[in-house]
């Protein structure tokens, strides 16, 4: 089935569910764009370079994501280990930390200070984006992000924060509770105005801010492969009381004969947004001609949001996918 005919097909009017939270980040019109790790397809990610290019390119959040130093400071990384996207491999005063752990063999962010992370330089973790800026910024902190985005609200900015907690459930085993310091920082960025959502895969976890906080709660689903298809493990409706929304892998929306699956409707009908991870312009799914082509399918199912390493691309194909769907007077 080709993708192209699923789009003809399927122009149809965007929809969002009913939110719980009172949040800016839940007052939006039509399908958001998140900096996925910033502006990741340009720069290293998770860098505040990364973050001004999402900004730059007029991105609605900005995604960091976030794990925990020794001594019990938030940084922004992807990974619980770090030779992936810094430089520590050429850092021999740290050659005797590396260990392993679940079967991976690395340095892990918890065996290190924010004083020693701080020494790291962040690189680009896919070599075909090239290496130009490697080398150039430090590990930063939740901190400096939420520094960083108050002075770009200042600055007339109205883009959000949207922040996952990687791998809460280990960080807790090793006596690293992050919650209340991320509760902290919340009352933090919402007070000063900037729209938030907070997100995890531990479904647990983030169902336990319920009450706790006004962020905006998404429990991100990777799903599991069945039968030539990606099926969820539990369904939609055991948290659906407890989040705002799903943040889940495209692969969900569609079936094994790449038909909709009908999951972005049964989220809606529990009151859930949808937002999609992740679209790369350098990485587009088989089958489809171009990655165009693949934000316009997306956007065509209803979805309330999606996750771009390259934020320009995404904002391009929304324009033009709200002009393609517009009806008569909706243009100016």
């Amino acid at each position: 089935m080709r993708f192209y005919t699923i789009i003809g097909a399927l122009m149809l009017a965007l929809s969002g569910g009913t939110v719980m939270a009172d949040n800016m980040a839940l007052k939006e019109d039509g399908p958001i764009v998140i900096a996925h790790r910033g502006g990741s397809g340009y720069r290293p990610e998770h860098t505040l370079m990364s973050y001004k290019v999402g900004l730059a390119q007029g991105a609605d959040y900005i995604e960091p994501d976030l794990v925990m130093s020794k001594d019990g400071h938030l940084v922004a990384r992807h990974d619980v280990y770090l030779s992936h996207t810094t430089d520590i491999a050429d850092h021999p005063e740290f050659a005797d930390r590396k260990r392993t752990l679940e079967g991976h063999e690395d340095w892990y962010v918890f065996d290190f200070t924010l004083a020693e992370l701080k020494t790291l330089k962040a690189i680009q973790p896919r070599p075909g984006r090239g290496q130009t800026f490697d080398g150039l910024e430090s590990i930063v902190t939740f901190d400096e992000i939420i520094a960083f985005m108050k002075e770009a609200k200042a600055n007339g900015e109205d883009a959000g924060l949207y922040v996952e907690m990687k791998r809460p459930e280990l960080f807790i085993e090793l006596g690293l509770d992050p919650t209340d310091e991320l509760l902290a920082k919340f009352d933090e960025i919402i007070s000063a105005g900037i729209p938030f959502y907070f997100q995890c895969f531990n479904a647990d976890y983030i169902a336990g801010f319920q009450g706790k906080t006004d962020a905006a709660l998404i429990w991100l689903i990777e799903g599991v492969e069945k039968g030539g298809q990606f099926e969820l493990e539990v369904p939609l409706a055991m948290y659906a009381d407890k989040v705002d929304g799903i943040g889940i892998n495209k692969a969900l929306l569609v079936d094994k004969n790449m038909q909709p699956s009908g999951i972005v409707a049964d989220a809606h009908k529990l009151g859930l947004k949808v937002h999609i991870w992740t679209v790369r312009n350098d990485e587009v799914p088989h089958g489809i001609r171009s990655v165009d082509e693949e934000l316009k399918f997306l956007f065509a199912q209803g979805i309330d949001g999606v996750f771009a390493d390259f934020p320009d691309t995404a904002i391009l194909a929304r324009n033009s996918f709200r002009l393609m769907t517009a009806g008569p007077g909706e243009v100016d």
